[in-house]
């Protein structure tokens, strides 16, 4: 495989002999330096393993350092998976006499910073979890408010993990004490803030992992924690946990998990943005239940997503097939692009996802997507990526390395759960490409599958299953006009239809980051909701506030 430099290591400041002078000058002035580098930090996906998704709390130090040693031995961390991260279980459930969190002394016994440190030594970096709430989820002590209200730790907290040399927080959400006064929403802001803060001040850049939307995605709320917690952090997980290896049923299969942590992720990169990364979870390829295609998919899907790339398996344990396609330096390469944009769902049907992503330096990525059963054959013309007909690209099979040049449409025979994925550079002939693909809207959680979380637009004026038809694929023009079938989606009074377009105020359309398509003509949404007593027409009427029927997905 390819090498390529690694993405961090860890950096130790030391002075000596100095007068006392140029001492506190050298020290007031580094922690400056961290608090200014705080707000510069995880410009890329963060990369590295946890240990939760493959262990929970089964591990000790000894397993830490395993897997440490074992990303350095298999040459993952010099394809970037750099940092490494404890999760829940770690600490005793209670406090030392001086408010002090304790370290396990069975799975610790030389504390954590001894961890930390011989982390450190192979060039990693080091994180650590905790929780927003009295207790974490598996009920050691948290780092917030008691139950019932009092005094949090969350600077004392940061104080700590910042003295051990933590690089890296996974604040969870569990337990978190709610004052009657106080909505749900605004008790978990006011914590992961304090969080925030007190990790400013800490005096050590640490990277914040931040769980609240995860805690609010069956809710109203979940937009609105969606927005905050991009000025608080750096990655958030915003749903359900990937499913964890199950030693009495070791062959289970679990790629079903994948496809969902994918689908409600992909909905949201208006979130995302370069230090602002949404965290569909940990990348479980190559670990039991996961074959080598479903693998292959999740690596593909996660760096289409500009997805943290964060292993939680028994690297040890991995075959050299895995380890190929986990550090396959092309795809993690199209994730740790500097853009960091979410990719385009191009088109969907009931077995196939077409995904689109631009490059920096012009280039692009594309995606397929087999969800079915069978083998499927993908021919993909220039004019399904938006460019213009007479298109022609160089591209590039990021799995098998083969090349083709001045070529005008992508073909390959995908295996059942498997996923293609290339990198095309254009030609001038190509034009630069339509912002063009599916418009979605999100419509339950309750069976986690994706047919039945997301619904596609249709310029027939039905909002139903995706099909992949011609009528589910939009243009988005630089003026707001939506294109379907060469017409513009038009609004009139209550009504919506598609008219020839001549791109007047009613055929604009102003997206904004709660999801809204607002109309320039009245300022009203784009809905599904009632008019008139009637249920489920695509219509338009007044905005309000994180209604599901008016929450759109739209190409990127």
């Amino acid at each position: 495989m390819t090498k390529i430099s690694l993405r961090g290591s860890y950096d130790a400041t030391s002075s000596c002999g100095r007068l006392v002078v140029l001492t506190l000058a050298f020290i007031f002035g580094a922690a400056t330096q961290a608090i200014q580098a705080q707000g510069a930090l995880a410009q890329l996906p963060p990369m590295g393993w946890n240990d939760w998704a493959h262990y929970r709390c089964g591990f000790t130090a000894e397993t830490v350092l395993a897997n440490a040693n074992a990303l350095v031995k298999t040459g993952l961390s010099a394809r970037g998976y750099d940092t490494v991260t404890i999760d829940d279980c770690w600490m005793q459930k209670t406090r030392d006499n001086n408010g002090d969190l304790q370290a396990d002394p069975q799975r610790f016994p030389q504390g954590i910073k001894a961890v930390a440190d011989a982390v450190h030594a192979l060039g990693l970096k080091f994180g650590i979890y905790e929780d927003a709430g009295y207790n974490t989820c598996a009920g050691y002590a948290g780092s917030g408010e008691p139950d019932g209200g009092g005094r949090d730790h969350f600077q004392q907290d940061a104080r700590l993990f910042a003295s051990w040399g933590v690089d890296y927080l996974k604040l969870d959400g569990c337990n978190l004490y709610v004052p009657r006064d106080a909505s749900k929403a605004a008790a978990y802001q006011k914590a992961y803030a304090t969080q925030s803060e007190a990790l400013k001040e800490a005096g050590r850049p640490i990277v914040f992992s931040e769980s609240a939307p995860a805690y609010f995605i069956d809710e109203p709320e979940w937009y609105d924690v969606l927005k905050w917690v991009r000025d608080y952090g750096n990655l958030w997980r915003e749903g359900w946990d990937i499913e964890v290896f199950k030693s009495e049923a070791p062959d289970a299969s679990r790629f079903h998990s994948v496809l969902w942590n994918y689908a409600y992720n992909l909905p949201l990169g208006r979130f995302q943005k370069p230090g602002d990364w949404d965290d569909s979870d940990f990348i479980i390829g190559g670990d039991h239940g996961m074959t080598l295609a479903e693998s292959r998919s999740q690596m593909s899907l996660w760096a289409m997503m500009s997805a943290p790339l964060i292993l939680s398996s028994d690297i040890g344990s991995l075959s050299t097939d895995a380890i190929a396609v986990l550090g396959n330096a092309r795809v993690i390469a199209i994730d740790q692009d500097v853009l960091g944009r979410m990719a385009t769902l191009v088109r969907r049907t009931e077995v196939m996802d077409l995904l689109f992503k631009p490059l920096s330096g012009g280039d692009y990525a594309v995606a397929v997507l087999n969800r079915g059963p069978d083998v499927m054959r993908a021919n993909i013309a220039s004019v399904d990526l938006g460019f213009d007909a007479n298109c022609h690209f160089d591209s590039e099979d990021l799995w098998s390395g083969s090349r083709r040049a001045g070529v005008s449409s992508l073909h390959a025979e995908i295996a059942s759960h498997d996923t293609a994925i290339w990198r095309v550079h254009p030609d001038t002939s190509c034009g630069t490409p339509k912002r063009s693909g599916a418009i979605t809207m999100i419509v339950a959680h309750s069976r986690h599958d994706i047919d039945s979380y997301s619904r596609c637009l249709s310029s027939s004026g039905s909002v139903g299953g995706c099909k992949g038809a011609s009528d589910e694929s939009w243009t988005v023009a630089g003026n707001g006009a939506l294109i379907s079938g060469g017409r513009c989606l038009s609004a009139d009074k209550s009504a919506v239809s598609m008219r020839p377009c001549t791109h007047g105020s009613a055929q604009r359309w102003k997206y904004n980051l709660s999801g809204n398509l607002i109309n320039a003509a009245d300022g009203r949404c784009l809905s599904t909701g009632a008019v008139n007593g009637k249920q489920g027409s695509l219509n338009i009427r007044a905005c309000g506030h994180n209604q599901p029927d008016q929450i759109w997905s739209l190409p990127n």
